[in-house]
């Protein structure tokens, strides 16, 4: 039966970069037999413009029904001062899915190590994994403003510690096989509760081997070694914050994917960058990270490990024969960079 993927275009360039991530799909899937059909609807601005909301009825209803969600960028700064926000969409989503963990691969191509912000000896080896609680804490907790004071109030259950540390091992199982878990259970009882429920995780794990970080030492570690992380685990601020700080190692957002997963359901796959307005229609974007979210999706949500390899390959393989995008130094247009990685799966 033919998988069904939710395409979720957006704004900005989002439209443009969703074209490259299905054209590179439908040669990978002809090519290892991949039965799927694409259902597209409106989101984020989009979804405003046209039903008044960033998440409309139809587009939550056919996400619910999906195997599997491809989003490309959202936000559009004709919204900036407006009642509803493109951003409104994607917590909302989060929010319906139950999308509670967000898994960021960060790695280095070799052919882009001179972007790096870091030295050369500081970026070698870096190939880890950030997974961030994404549904719980602060940010959904009670807010409170006065002139006078404000409260946030962060909140954690243990099973939602629990299931997120659970995702984080299972990843590492399948890598290196240790887990850094970031707290500050110094001062926050949050923490303290994190802590002790990493621990009990651990011990279903034997094969993996657990590590705690206070989340001020981590951001340093980040910088100084980050080869020396495997699978990160960290809720939600912690990892809002230190995903975005880990995302500038490779000197570029435009070859970064991720994926967000609920317990049940389809997963959500997309960039980590914008919709990057001011270059939106000029044909200059970056598709690499949305083509390496569509990899994501074949392996995590449809077990296509080989096909999702193809794909990688290709990227390293375009990269490394000197085909950049403007971001990355180069002036291929994203259909130039488009059709090197489709030529490179087709070898």
């Amino acid at each position: 039966m033919a998988k069904k993927i939710v395409a979720l275009a957006g704004d900005g360039i989002g439209p443009e970069i969703m074209l490259s991530g299905l054209q590179v799909l439908s040669v990978l899937a002809e090519r290892i037999g991949f039965d799927y059909i694409v259902e597209e609807k409106a989101f984020g601005g989009a979804g405003i413009d046209a039903c008044g909301h960033p998440l409309p009825a139809d587009t939550l209803t056919a996400a619910k029904n999906a195997d599997a969600i491809l989003l490309a960028a959202i936000g559009s700064p004709q919204y900036d001062a407006a009642p509803i926000r493109p951003e409104q969409g994607l917590l909302a989503i989060r929010k319906e899915l139950n999308l509670f963990a967000n898994i960021r691969p960060v790695k280095i191509f070799d052919a882009l190590k001179h972007l790096s912000p870091l030295k050369a000896d500081r970026i070698e080896g870096v190939d880890f994994v950030m997974v961030r609680e994404l549904t719980g804490g602060i940010y959904f907790g009670e807010h409170t403003l006065t002139e006078e004071a404000a409260r946030d109030v962060n909140d954690y259950s243990a099973e939602e510690i629990r299931r997120i540390l659970v995702k984080a091992f299972e990843i590492a199982r399948t890598r290196r096989k240790k887990v850094t878990s970031i707290d500050k259970q110094n001062v926050l009882a949050t923490s303290k509760l994190w802590r002790q429920v990493a621990d009990e995780v651990a011990k279903e794990y034997p094969d993996v081997t657990l590590e705690h970080q206070l989340v001020d030492s981590a951001a340093m570690l980040l910088i100084t070694n980050p080869s020396r992380f495997d699978v990160v685990v960290t809720e939600n601020l912690f990892g809002d914050i230190l995903s975005d700080e880990s995302s500038v190692l490779p000197g570029t957002l435009g070859v970064m994917p991720s994926a967000s997963h609920s317990t049940e359901g389809p997963s959500l796959y997309e960039p980590i960058h914008g919709s990057a307005p001011d270059i939106a229609g000029q044909g200059v974007a970056n598709p690499i990270s949305m083509i390496l979210s569509v990899a994501m999706m074949l392996r995590e949500s449809f077990g296509e490990h080989a096909g999702a390899d193809l794909i990688e390959q290709a990227v390293e393989q375009t990269l490394s024969e000197g085909i950049l995008t403007r971001d990355l130094g180069g002036h291929a247009s994203t259909d130039e960079m488009t059709e090197a990685i489709i030529r490179n799966i087709a070898i």
